[in-house]
């Protein structure tokens, strides 16, 4: 398929760690502090109306608002509670942090392409104790642009100093990463595992699909990396 990978691309939210769950934890802080009796999904409904956007704190806003029970003050607290517990409970999946090693160890770059913002994807990044595992993190304020448009795929490539055919792109949405990928001509790897994409079509024709992050060892020795 290719003769030399050079470079592995990774999606961070949901392909490294489960970062759903920790919205959904963080959500149900915030209705418990509000003293309301509910799991939290709720809540995460309104982050997945995409009114707001997925990441921003304005939805929490209309959740006290619609219930009656909204306040300057009331919402600041909910936010610092939201952000810090969400953080508290980013983890990386079982094997993240052996594979990532053992691809550093193949002679393979690595980056990161988030549709995050820059402040969030480090601070996650850093909690998770995975930052030192990439050589280049891209963010969506980067570019202003976000996937399945390309361009903050091609920004780490370039960063890196390789070219489309040389990389792999591994991602749990087959809309934003995968698709993104194939437009640039890469080796693409759906992380099913990982996919919490709630209200996308989970078919799609990636190269790869694995069902684990160690997968991945499996899959690249047969792509032939190297320098």
């Amino acid at each position: 398929m290719v003769s030399r990978i050079k470079a592995v691309i990774f999606d961070m939210d949901n392909t490294l760690f489960d970062f759903v769950e920790a919205k959904i934890k963080a959500c149900k802080a915030v209705v418990e502090h509000l003293g309301l009796n509910d799991d939290g999904w709720e809540l995460l409904n309104y982050f997945l109306r995409g009114k707001h956007g997925f990441e921003d704190n304005e939805n929490i806003a209309d959740f006290m608002m619609d219930r009656g029970i909204y306040s300057h003050e009331k919402y600041k607290e909910c936010c610092r509670i939201y952000e810090e517990v969400k953080l508290d409970h980013i983890r990386p999946y079982p094997g993240v942090k052996e594979v990532l090693g053992k691809l550093k160890d193949m002679g393979l770059k690595l980056a990161i392409v988030t549709d995050a913002m820059n402040g969030h994807a480090l601070k996650r990044l850093q909690r998770a104790d995975l930052l030192h595992f990439f050589d280049v993190v891209v963010s969506g304020d980067m570019t202003g642009s976000r996937k399945p448009e390309p361009d903050s795929i091609k920004l780490a490539l370039n960063k890196l100093g390789v070219n489309p055919k040389e990389a792999v792109m591994v991602g749990d949405s087959i809309r934003r990463d995968i698709e993104a990928g194939k437009k640039l001509g890469m080796i693409t790897v759906y992380a099913a595992y990982g996919d919490r994409n709630f209200f996308e079509n989970r078919r799609g024709d990636a190269d790869f699909t694995v069902e684990s992050i160690e997968e991945l060892l499996k899959i690249l020795p047969g792509l032939e990396p190297g320098i």
